[in-house]
């Protein structure tokens, strides 16, 4: 197999129609670091790709250094569960056609809380983009959620696959973080209130950062103890993070204990205002949006870019952003969550 023509027509229709990944990155210290985002793949499907906010750039940071890259795509319960190992390549030398790709591909009523576009295209730290392509070195596949319990389904991409390279790494560096960091025991707490279940993101053999939903979990004097999935093919150990969808993310180290992982946590990451109140993705409060501008200003000036021109009107929808519409208004799932435990519906 050289294609992702060549998955069975139900995998590939899980990943041509996903509307939220699991992606993972790997930092400098070698920790895999899982931020759930939107993503939208070519028209050809040569490429997963997705985006992070120019402001806050860390996982592009992090994709450039080490191109590395892992997703993980899911939905209903009897649809596939899909994980992809890719090579990254980051594209932010014009964040004026990323911004426009990024409305094309994600429009803006997910995240708009009933807001007008008028209201909405002044969200320019929001809009401004970096785009993360990725292509697919290896994909393993369950063909629903009750699989998982046996080995996966394996795709290898052609042995003399070319992988992109990302554009020339902008000059300085990135700022540290804007945003609180919090004794992880009191994040822990909130976690555990928002009912969600969590993602584990460990590095597998080869170097890859490879993030998968757990079945459950139980609070522990270090950490969390997880049920996992048996069907895993990657030894659950070492470096790991756990998030809950994105809003509350642990670091730490991760070692099998029986039939469970005993994930030992070191920290909890930065928590963006966004996570507390998603109100904010468009409409920050005045704190949040001096301390986006001022980021989003820099990380402009780092690249020699001037910041976008959103558009009077939003631009036409792709064609495989029509299909991911299709999805998203059918109530199913986008993040492999069930509603019981906190499916993001926007």
């Amino acid at each position: 197999m050289s294609s992702l023509n060549d998955l069975p027509r139900h995998v590939f229709a899980m990943i041509e129609s996903g509307v939220v990944a699991e992606f993972a990155t790997v930092s400098a210290a070698g920790v895999p670091i899982d931020t759930p985002t939107y993503y939208f793949p070519a028209d050809d499907m040569s490429t997963l790709d997705l985006a992070t906010g120019l402001p806050n750039p860390a996982k592009a940071e992090r994709a450039r250094h080490n191109s590395k890259v892992g997703l993980l795509i899911e939905g209903r319960p009897e649809e596939p569960v899909v994980v992809v190992r890719a090579h990254a390549a980051v594209r932010d030398s014009d964040i004026q056609s990323n911004a426009i790709r990024y409305l094309a591909e994600t429009g803006y009523k997910g995240v708009s809380h009933g807001i007008t576009w008028e209201q909405a295209r002044q969200a320019i730290t929001y809009w401004s983009r970096i785009i993360i392509e990725n292509k697919p070195e290896r994909i393993y596949w369950w063909d629903n959620h009750a699989a998982l319990a046996g080995p996966p389904q394996v795709w290898n991409a052609a042995a003399d696959t070319i992988y992109p390279a990302s554009d020339p790494e902008p000059s300085g560096k990135m700022k540290p973080s804007a945003w609180a960091v919090r004794d992880w025991k009191i994040v822990v707490e909130d976690a555990v209130k928002s009912g969600k279940t969590g993602h584990l993101s460990v590095l597998d053999q080869d170097g890859f950062p490879v993030p998968m939903r757990t079945l459950g979990f139980e609070v522990v004097d270090q950490g969390f103890r997880l049920q996992v999935p048996k069907g895993v093919p990657w030894r659950l150990e070492g470096k790991a993070s756990l998030t809950f969808a994105g809003f509350q993310t642990f670091i730490g180290v991760v070692s099998p204990a029986a039939d469970v992982a005993l994930f030992r946590v070191e920290r909890a990451l930065p928590q963006h205002p966004a996570t507390y109140d998603t109100k904010q993705v468009l409409r920050p409060s005045e704190d949040t949006k001096a301390k986006a501008w001022a980021r989003l200003e820099y990380e402009a000036q780092r690249r020699g870019q001037s910041l976008p021109v959103i558009p009077p009107e939003p631009p036409e929808r792709t064609r495989i952003a029509r299909i991911r519409m299709a999805r998203i208004e059918s109530d199913a799932p986008i993040t492999g969550i069930t509603v019981e435990h906190g499916n993001r519906m926007t």
